[in-house]
């Protein structure tokens, strides 16, 4: 049932090959447990206590809360599937709840540090020096996630209306405005790209015209942001982070912010006026008599 599941996935709820892969692993440790444990191979003979057993197990064995919320939605979308082909007629998640993930505030550049990156920072003049510039004014200009920026099709960059059209998760489209000093980067890159003959579905290309992979883009968005900031973490998602805190701090409605990201709860939008929250009572504290 597991392939069948995984196709389910993948071809009706358009999952990213990336969760994916996940899902199967921890799917696959599930059902070693079952086997170590309890003598069971197959996941449908499962139980309740079962799964518990299974989420004591990996809280004594100190694995994140994180993983562990993962791993826990992994077997909720399972055992769902099963219900709904009518592999089971009961489901032994529904009395079962994660743990709570412990609050974090995102991750996210200063203004300052953003200015310096692209005011300061030498980009090389060659196809690669472009290509990397764009890459990283892409990410803050729009807050695009990695795998929107590496499938983003040249089709989809449009530089006469100023918008980009991605897919993100579940293959959602979403048409996002970019502004116009990113317009003279965009023609910059395709003109270079073109002359070389790199041009092909993709906007973003590598060295020989193929599709970038994301540790390549990684490495990219982590090397430059190490030029500018001391934040411990330097990913593309940071850059997510810091879009979605700067449109906030300069008073975007988090409505907007929220279409913008392509969340589909507010609730995940929420978690950036924290970080808006913190600089207001940092304004009050140097700025109030009694602050």
């Amino acid at each position: 049932m597991l392939e069948k599941f995984l196709d389910y996935l993948r071809f009706e709820r358009n999952f990213s090959k990336h969760t994916i892969i996940s899902y199967r692993n921890d799917l696959e440790q599930f059902t070693a447990f079952l086997k170590r444990t309890y003598e069971i191979e197959k996941q449908e003979e499962a139980t309740t206590s079962m799964i518990r057993s299974w989420m004591a197990e990996m809280m004594q064995e100190k694995i994140s809360a994180r993983s562990v919320i993962r791993k826990a939605s992994a077997l909720r979308t399972f055992y769902h599937f099963l219900l709904k082909v009518g592999v089971i007629t009961l489901d032994p998640m529904v009395k079962i709840s994660a743990p709570k993930m412990p609050s974090r505030l995102p991750v996210f550049v200063t203004q300052g540090d953003i200015g310096v990156l692209f005011r300061e920072i030498e980009f090389p003049k060659t196809f690669v020096g472009i290509r990397d510039r764009l890459i990283m004014e892409m990410f803050y200009a729009t807050g695009i996630r990695l795998s929107e920026l590496i499938t983003m099709k040249d089709a989809n960059v449009n530089i006469f209306n100023l918008t980009i059209k991605v897919f993100g998760k579940r293959a959602k489209e979403r048409i996002i405005p970019i502004p116009g000093i990113i317009k003279e980067y965009i023609t910059l890159y395709r003109n270079e790209r073109d002359s070389l003959g790199l041009k092909g579905e993709y906007f973003f290309v590598d060295e020989k015209g193929g599709e970038l992979y994301e540790k390549k883009v990684y490495l990219i968005v982590h090397n430059y942001l190490g030029m500018v900031t001391t934040v411990h973490k330097k990913s593309p998602h940071v850059l997510r982070h810091t879009f979605a805190t700067h449109l906030l701090d300069n008073g975007a409605d988090i409505n907007s912010v929220k279409e913008l990201l392509g969340h589909a709860n507010l609730s995940a939008t929420q978690v950036y006026t924290h970080n808006s929250l913190e600089k207001l009572k940092n304004v009050y504290k140097q700025a109030h008599p009694r602050g």
